[in-house]
């Protein structure tokens, strides 16, 4: 009997969940790690941004502050959720929903600097003078951004982001690969199998996806702002000219973590930018472009290493 009741419980929790639509489906799995987070002790905070707008931010533990900036598309919790359970214990963590992502929005211009000032002012209002960061993909554009303030910004960890580097030859590879004439097209997904080709490029391995999830991802995580969204691509080649005319020999200490078969930005833009900044590049093997889904347990020891 006792070893059939655990199974029992399992088809239970199997049957209600096939049973729910794809929105009560993502609603759910939102609520869960909602509640996983609160439990573990960390509060969300709302600030209002100067330009108008709010940003969402999650704060949790003690310790130095370690900011996580998430990827295009994602939220704090959909990119960060097990490494900040992990880290709130050595660090005070603070993971923001980045402008036009979960539930923040600015009334800015959709660009590099209005999302790096956005983040700038949680600094400020919590009086943190200076942080640790790690970025991945498009967080970690903004994390190249911070550290050319090097007074601020105690040590950095860019995951899977090329910042200056990303050629517009690049660019035209990056569009060949996913099929689309532009970038935007990838990142900004019109409906559910739009989601699915984006997801077939992020992630190492294969995800099933039925078309409901789908469509439902594609309405809690793309629809939204979908218009900022586009021009927040579109502004990456005038924000990665800006960004590679600024000096580096000044920049703070910085660790780069790359995944081996990254299909958005290769491998060889980790090298180059490795190069770039004279830094150690950590190549994690049989990992795409998702790296802390897909790697939390290795991204978590060697954020504490690198920053300990």
């Amino acid at each position: 009997m006792t070893t059939t009741r655990p199974f029992h419980f399992v088809l239970i929790a199997i049957f209600l969940l096939l049973s729910l639509t794809g929105c009560e489906l993502v609603d759910w799995k939102a609520r869960q790690d909602h509640d996983t987070l609160t439990d573990a002790g960390f509060e969300e905070y709302y600030l209002t941004l100067q330009e108008g707008g709010r940003i969402k931010y999650w704060v949790g533990g003690k310790g130095k502050p370690l900011l996580l900036l998430h990827g295009f598309g994602g939220t704090a919790i959909s990119t960060w959720k097990r490494e900040m359970l992990a880290l709130n214990q050595d660090y005070q963590v603070i993971a923001p929903d980045l402008a036009w992502f979960g539930d923040s929005f600015s009334e800015g211009t959709p660009n590099l600097t209005t999302q790096t000032n956005a983040v700038w002012q949680i600094l400020d209002a919590m009086k943190i003078e200076k942080v640790a960061v790690a970025g991945i993909s498009y967080g970690g554009f903004i994390t190249y951004n911070m550290m050319l303030n090097p007074e601020r910004i105690d040590k950095s960890i860019i995951i899977a982001s090329p910042g200056p580097l990303f050629s517009d030859a690049d660019l035209q590879a990056l569009c060949l690969r996913a099929g689309v004439e532009h970038p935007e097209q990838l990142f900004v997904p019109q409906n559910g199998n739009e989601v699915r080709r984006l997801f077939d490029h992020v992630f190492f391995e294969p995800k099933s996806m039925p078309d409901f999830v789908a469509t439902d991802i594609y309405n809690s995580y793309f629809s939204p702002y979908r218009q900022e969204k586009a021009d927040l691509i579109r502004s990456l080649v005038h924000d990665r000219t800006r960004i590679a005319n600024l000096p580096t020999d000044n920049l703070p200490p910085s660790l780069l973590i790359w995944g081996d078969s990254d299909q958005i930005f290769p491998l060889r833009n980790g090298i180059a930018l490795s190069h770039y900044l004279s830094t150690t590049l950590v190549v994690l093997p049989n990992t795409g472009h998702g790296v802390t889904n897909e790697q939390p347990q290795t991204v978590v020891r060697l954020l504490k290493s690198f920053l300990g």
